[in-house]
């Protein structure tokens, strides 16, 4: 098969031991990214399948009406608002998923808190200036920490806050109140109470239809003065402009994110790089080691069986018969 792989932003899909699961197979590796529909095409139009990094590269109907030797999506990780299934489907195309781990983008989480709130980051930037002791950051010993979404990954989160002496108050469906309370934390009476008492929010929040822009402006004129807001998920959890404006405001007084509307970011003026108060990393969640063995080789491994004849974890099992 040829297997093109789009946006390997680091250069590192190569590196991995699992890598050597193609070794039969043609494999055509971008290094950039493109969202150009005719641009895609181009570099498209011989594959038989694409191996995806989560959600780099958006698969519409538009571009998989014009791919039409495409015969297999491998996914890393599950799929998601990137990936129109349903026009896959309709375009016999399989799509794999693969499998992910809550770890990497929980201690990636943990430690935007923690360089927030002891504002860590700032005091480096100042002594690199030849300036020393220039801000007082905070302990999370006894502060109150609001997890927004109570899965796999905000229940690490919990851990973590109760292993450095924090409190924790969760906030989200009714399911993830009833295990929070169940599991012994705190549950905020209401998103209003969620946003006005908790030192520290962080979201944890699946991206979907009821999801986007959860957040609100009003939400984050709640926070207190010197509250921290966390966003690792997704930045379309809150209301476009919102964050920005709210920092300006003074309510939260400090945000660390690692997701944004539009990835990559290039532009050293990018807003959020502007402000003091302001953590940003680019995306780092799931970029790591361990994880990127982990979701490539289940991506890899699922692209073999396919071309093998004796394909696994197909999301849309109807397209096998056709």
């Amino acid at each position: 098969m040829h297997i093109i792989i789009p946006a390997d932003y680091q250069n590192v899909i190569r590196s991995l031991p699992c890598f050597q699961l193609l070794k039969d197979h043609q494999v055509t590796i971008y290094n950039d990214t493109v969202k150009d529909i005719s641009t895609m095409v181009a570099r498209f139009k011989n594959a038989d399948a694409l191996v995806l990094t989560r959600e780099r590269t958006a698969i519409t109907e538009e571009l998989v009406a014009q791919l039409p030797k495409l015969k297999l999506i491998s996914q890393t990780g599950k799929i998601s608002n990137h990936l129109d299934l349903a026009a896959c489907t309709r375009h016999n195309i399989a799509v794999t998923e693969g499998i992910g781990s809550p770890v990497a983008p929980a201690e990636l989480a943990w430690l935007l808190i923690m360089n927030a709130v002891r504002q860590v980051p700032q005091a480096i930037e100042a002594m690199k200036a030849g300036q020393w002791q220039t801000n007082i950051g905070s302990t999370i010993h006894g502060r109150l920490i609001g997890i927004w979404g109570y899965g796999k990954i905000g229940k690490r989160m919990a851990d973590y806050a109760i292993a450095f002496g924090a409190k924790v108050m969760v906030w989200g469906s009714k399911n993830s109140r009833t295990q929070a309370l169940q599991d012994g934390l705190l549950i905020a009476e209401s998103k209003a109470a969620f946003f006005s008492k908790a030192d520290v929010v962080t979201l944890h929040l699946r991206l979907a239809n009821s999801t986007r822009s959860i957040v609100t402006a009003s939400d984050l004129g709640l926070m207190k003065p010197n509250a921290v807001l966390v966003n690792s998920s997704r930045a379309e959890l809150i209301e476009e402009g919102a964050l920005l404006h709210a920092l300006r405001l003074g309510r939260p007084g400090f945000a660390a994110v690692d997701v944004y509307e539009t990835e990559p970011i290039y532009d050293k003026d990018y807003p959020l790089l502007q402000l003091p108060n302001v953590i940003c990393t680019p995306h780092l969640g799931y970029v790591e080691q361990h994880s990127y063995e982990l979701y490539f080789r289940k991506a890899f491994e699922n692209v073999t069986a396919f071309a093998s004849g004796t394909p696994v974890k197909i999301a849309n099992p109807e397209v096998l018969g056709r």
